[in-house]
């Protein structure tokens, strides 16, 4: 299942009236959009190995652990973050990000424990494989 249009517009508006009120900036959301568009990002934590995400047209992103299984999500700005609503997952994940040049680091406040941050890997060494549904009993 795919996560629709009016669903993204609906998370948005809401994420709109709850945030502090900084505007949405067009500048970063163009600007993290020609980054990544195109591209497959393979990220590390702690340097290793954590995932990649691959960037479609549309602000649609497909995620993978790099274990076989991918997850097809949309991406949207807000507040500066950048937000992640994917298929399994019905709640926004809201990243800050920097675009250096050593490349995109994002990171994520957690409920529990210190924040995420995941960095790019420059040479990654694993590939994002998507395997397709399971199928079976």
């Amino acid at each position: 299942m795919f996560v629709s249009p009016s669903r993204i517009a609906v998370a948005l508006a809401l994420g709109m009236s709850l945030s502090s009120g900084a505007p949405l900036s067009a500048a970063d959301t163009e600007r993290f959009d020609s980054y990544t568009q195109g591209r497959t990002i393979h990220f590390d934590w702690q340097g290793q190995p954590y995932g990649a995400e691959r960037y479609l047209p549309g602000q649609r992103v497909i995620w993978s652990f790099l274990d076989g299984r991918c997850i097809e999500g949309e991406w949207y700005m807000q507040a500066g973050d950048i937000c992640f609503i994917y298929e399994d997952r019905p709640d926004a994940q809201c990243w800050s990000y920097q675009i250096d040049d050593t490349g995109l680091s994002v990171t994520i406040e957690r409920d529990t424990g210190p924040a995420l941050t995941l960095t790019e890997q420059k040479r990654p060494r694993d590939e994002m494989v998507c395997l397709g549904p399971e199928v079976g009993v």
